[in-house]
């Protein structure tokens, strides 16, 4: 079984890697984290460097209780759901887990929801907590 997790350094997404430990153990799966930014410019660096350093958190997390797990940081210019998606059809990922943040539907409306993409877009179950 292959688990992913959509992962940006929030509290909801540590909530998720805690979640795919259990499910990693329950199914003996292997754990893809991915962090996905929209741009990759010199402007973006100490974003691109938080991202690597949240990755090398996750794979730490994971490595300590012997789970396998990738890590991988997503610089192509898509959103972060459409990211996970791509991502998810092309390794045959068979969960996705993702931690989401409460929003009113104003916020909704006004800037999306990457979790609502993913819900909607993945070929797979879709867990998300909050």
């Amino acid at each position: 079984m292959k688990i992913l997790v959509g992962y940006d350094g929030s509290n909801a997404a540590k909530d998720a890697l805690v979640l795919a430990k259990k499910h990693a153990k329950a199914f003996e799966a292997k754990v893809f984290v991915l962090s996905s930014l929209e741009k990759g410019n010199e402007d973006q660096l100490p974003k691109i460097e938080q991202a690597e350093g949240d990755l090398e958190y996750a794979k730490t997390f994971f490595d300590k209780d012997g789970i396998p797990c990738e890590t991988h940081l997503l610089i192509r210019g898509l959103s972060p759901g459409e990211d996970l998606i791509e991502f998810a059809n092309e390794n045959e990922i068979d969960e996705i887990i993702v931690g989401v943040k409460r929003r009113s539907n104003v916020g909704k409306l006004i800037f999306g929801s990457n979790a609502r993409y993913v819900i909607m877009e993945a070929n797979c179950p879709v867990v998300t907590i909050k």
